[in-house]
């Protein structure tokens, strides 16, 4: 299958180069000046609904009016971008404009990423974010570990998938993505899952429902990555006790343009093809806005995927100190449904390698919307308020067979767990803060206060207890098709209000010693009812978390600091507590960090050390005494060290590296397997590391290098069970031409590894073979 298609409809490809069409035209009639009417190719696309006949509310094609939502957007910004063409070509003549009023529109508080200096490759030290504090300091005035990771390192690496691109370039940073999560878990400093690693777009935190979050997924639209390793919560409220990924899309130009296009083919039928613009419109708009495709017949059978990713927005300058920042996101993705492996004999057998257990008739769909209204005032230097409205929407929908057993005995594999899901979701809220700088007994104070409110709604329908059983043979058999649901109801409907209040302060005691600290408390209020039953709860979780460091500057490019934080965790996340989890306790966290940060050689290098201990208190646990009780008696911890370095060795050679050392363990963790005590968490290596090498050997010509390592990780409780450690190569060749065409070439996984990324005692998930891409990139 060359093209992944909807039963009834065209495909999604098709659909996805429709959209882009509609998006050259907009980009003639921006750079051009051309109207739009001249320009654009004016289309509808029809698409049939044809629910699965055993699964009632099931749609296997997109509504009608999701295509609409993506061109819609795009069309408000042709219009936008064409009457800004108009007005610049209305005022062709006029005399040229003050100086003073450039100036103005120079003013940092038009660029919405902040302050300071384009990131590129390594730490990223002098980069301002708001990763580690929302007011917006460097790495170095940062008693945390930050990393800010470039979209543009990322697409010339060649990294399509954010949540890939995030474990292969951040430090200490494990991929454990599947269908089943969306595939964006992750695990940072010993603690895994959607919990753990609080995941944000734009700012905004995005709160899983029933351990799912799907979106973003393509690197296309992403300007950059921020990542604040250990515990997040002063910052984005309960859970992140493993760290906080913010993804940051690409922002209105109010200097210069950019457009480019990226066109991409390689092996297993993959296809992308991406567009993107932005710049100003006139003295007072700017816009952006980027569209991508993409299309694979996967390394495996049955193995097609398909995504479409937007991202625009507008800025409006609407007097000197004030502007606003209009954005709409929208993300469609129909990612491979292929669950795993299975083990023969405890073994992965490699002729199993590209069998996929599934049905014929699996369904992954993953929709998100993501619209928000940005607001900023700075009426004086010395003082900004900022508010962003925002809302969020995701519809999911899963069916699939997910469990497969290999039976030695008949050489055969028994499926199980037929599993139809759709997850409902949407959040909106408000999110304000105000920051001013002043002076307390001569020593320079900036300080931030704010408030953060939201409203999330969660529907969960599916056939639970998902029944079903089939038996295949291990290879060369027919998939069959999805079996039931007996049932298909909605077993949870869930609404979280949460109230948040927040403050940061930096205080520059002297020209080396400055004190960081954050303070946040959440209140979520849950309210949980079960359609079916009738039955429900309501429970309020307060929380109150907290940071103190401090930071000492030997030299004006080395930092050394130090910092104590406290965390909380839901049980489970917030929006699928279960009946018999609603009376515990948020689970407490807290972290002692130290480490040293480097800018050395002229700026030449940039290097990051940390060393680390975090301790997770009222896990659950058996009652020792009587294993029949669960209490919230356990305990987890881990403690590491972790280092970075980016490195410009001249003669046209760079190096990028980063690793860690960790070790996690259960300090008190009784169950109904049994003591678990002493040993590790699944899917946590004590090992992580990350290489890249360039080389431009001669003019216009670079040579790629990069290595991911993984050491040995655990798949069970009692660790008895073991995935090996794995290695997995790419390597690239670039040729530039000219200055706006860039021609990559891409092998990735280069020596073919069989590796698995996650699973358990019985079932693997494997990472795909070797593979080969091609892509083009023109600027214009």
């Amino acid at each position: 299958m060359s093209c992944a298609t909807t039963p009834g409809g065209v495909s999604w490809w098709s659909r996805s180069l429709a959209a882009l069409e509609a998006a050259k035209a907009v980009l003639i009639a921006v750079t051009c000046n051309v109207p739009l009417e001249h320009s654009a190719l004016f289309f509808k696309i029809r698409a049939e609904r044809t629910p699965h006949p055993s699964v009632p509310n099931f749609d296997p094609t997109p509504p009608q009016n999701r295509p609409s939502l993506l061109f819609g957007s795009t069309f408000v910004m042709a219009a936008l971008a064409t009457a800004g063409a108009h007005a610049l070509d209305a005022r062709s003549d006029d005399p040229p404009r003050p100086a003073a009023r450039t100036t103005e529109l120079e003013l940092d508080a038009i660029k919405v990423t902040g302050k300071g200096d384009r990131p590129g490759p390594g730490p990223n030290l002098e980069t301002r974010s708001q990763a580690g504090s929302r007011l917006e300091l460097t790495p170095l005035e940062t008693p945390a570990s930050v990393e800010i990771i470039d979209g543009e390192t990322i697409r010339d690496r060649v990294q399509t998938n954010v949540n890939e691109a995030i474990a292969r370039n951040g430090t200490g940073i494990t991929f454990l993505g599947a269908p089943g999560n969306g595939g964006t878990s992750l695990g940072m400093r010993g603690f895994t899952g959607l919990g753990a690693v609080a995941r944000l777009y734009d700012g905004t935190r995005i709160y899983p429902g029933s351990g799912t979050i799907t979106f973003p997924f393509d690197t296309w639209t992403v300007d950059r990555i921020e990542i604040l390793h250990g515990p997040a919560s002063v910052l984005y409220g309960e859970g992140a006790i493993g760290g906080a990924v913010n993804v940051i899309p690409k922002k209105p130009l109010t200097e210069g343009r950019r457009n480019e296009i990226m066109a991409t083919v390689g092996t297993d039928g993959r296809r992308g093809l991406a567009l993107g613009s932005a710049g100003p419109i006139n003295d007072s708009l700017a816009y952006s806005f980027d569209i991508s495709a993409r299309d694979t017949e996967g390394w495996l059978e049955r193995g097609d995927a398909s995504s479409l990713a937007f991202a625009g927005s507008a800025l409006w300058q609407v007097s000197d100190d004030f502007n606003l920042t209009f954005s709409h996101d929208y993300g469609y993705a129909e990612p491979v449904g292929y669950f795993g492996t299975p083990l023969v004999d405890g073994r992965l057998d490699e002729r199993l390698r590209k069998q996929n257990y599934n049905v014929a008739d699996a369904l992954n769909r993953f929709q998100d919307n993501f619209t928000q209204v940005r607001a900023e005032w700075t009426p004086t230097e010395n003082f900004t308020l900022r508010s962003t409205t925002y809302r969020v929407s995701s519809d999911r929908q899963w069916r699939n067979v997910e469990t497969y057993r290999h039976r030695s005995a008949t050489d055969d594999v028994l499926r199980s767990s037929y599993i139809a899901i759709r997850h409902d979701y949407e959040q909106y809220g408000n999110r304000t803060d105000a920051s001013f700088d002043s002076t307390i007994a001569g020593m320079d104070n900036s300080t931030l206060v704010g408030f953060d409110v939201n409203r999330i709604s969660f529907a969960n329908t599916n056939n639970s207890p998902y029944p079903g059983q089939s038996t295949v043979t291990a290879l060369d058999f027919d998939p069959g098709h999805f079996i039931g649901p007996d049932k298909f109801v909605t077993s949870n409907r869930s609404t979280v209000w949460q109230y948040s209040l927040f403050a940061d302060n930096r205080l520059a005691m002297t020209d080396r010693w400055s004190l960081v600290g954050g303070l946040r408390y959440d209140s979520p209020q849950v309210t949980r009812t079960d359609p079916q039953t009738g039955a429900g709860f309501e429970r309020t979780y307060d929380s109150l978390n907290w940071r103190i460091g401090a930071v000492y500057n030997p030299l004006p490019d080395m930092a050394l600091y130090a910092q104590y934080s406290r965390a909380a965790e839901p049980i489970g996340n917030l929006l699928s507590l279960s009946e018999a989890q609603k009376d515990y306790a948020l689970p407490e966290g807290e972290q002692y960090e130290v480490g040293v940060k480097y800018a050395f050689l002229d700026g030449r290098a940039e290097a990051t050390l940390s060393a680390y201990r975090i301790v997770k208190t009222n896990v659950l646990a058996r009652d020792p005494d009587n294993p029949s009780i669960t209490r919230q008696i356990g305990r987890q911890s881990s403690r590491g060290i972790e280092a970075a370095i980016g490195l410009d060795l001249g003669a046209g050679w760079r190096i990028d590296a980063n690793g860690t050392i960790l070790q996690a363990e259960y300090d008190n963790y009784i169950q109904a397997g049994g003591d678990f005590s002493g040993k590790t968490p699944p899917n946590v290596p004590r090992r992580l590391a990350n290489l890249y090498a360039s080389w431009d050997f001669a003019e216009d010509w670079t040579a790629l290098g990069g290595v991911h390592y993984v050491g040995k990780t655990y798949a069970n409780d009692s660790n008895t069970s073991t995935r090996p450690a794995y290695a997995v190569v790419n390597a690239g060749l670039q040729w530039r031409p000219n200055p706006k065409t860039t021609l990559d070439l891409t092998v990735e996984n280069l020596f073919d590894e069989v590796y698995a990324t996650s699973g358990n005692a019985t079932q693997w998930l494997l990472g795909a073979p070797r593979s080969a891409s091609l892509t083009l990139r023109l600027a214009f």
